[in-house]
């Protein structure tokens, strides 16, 4: 087994948990340059809102999409949205990927601004 196999086997056992629940999830991924965070409905698998260090507005405030500083400023943008739009609690899906650096800055940011996981 190699490590993305690992991580989508840990992602998709996380994933089942949250559909039996219901629930909305955070669902974030993160690449060596970019990280993107999509809010899913999980009865239907629609994408509600998403931020990402790949939108515009977010290229003007980044430097580099792939660090801990763009993961926060992505972090408070979702729960931005995910507050204009009526959300606030959610379920987080980290996609496998292990809680620290950029996907715990993400998490904590998120909470900063209002959303309850």
């Amino acid at each position: 087994m190699d490590k993305k196999f690992r991580r989508l086997r840990r992602a998709r056992k996380t994933r089942a948990k949250i559909a039996e629940l219901g629930a909305i999830r955070l669902c974030v991924h993160r690449t060596n340059t970019h990280i993107y965070a999509q809010l899913i409905d999980a009865t239907a698998g629609h994408v509600l809102c998403s931020a990402s260090s790949l939108d515009k507005d977010m290229r003007v405030q980044l430097k580099n999409g792939g660090n801990v500083e763009a993961a926060k400023v992505i972090g408070a943008s979702i729960a931005d949205k995910a507050k204009k739009i009526g959300i606030e609690k959610v379920s987080f899906d980290r996609a496998g990927f292990a809680f620290h650096g950029r996907i715990k800055a993400l998490a904590e940011a998120a909470r900063e601004n209002g959303l309850q996981f």
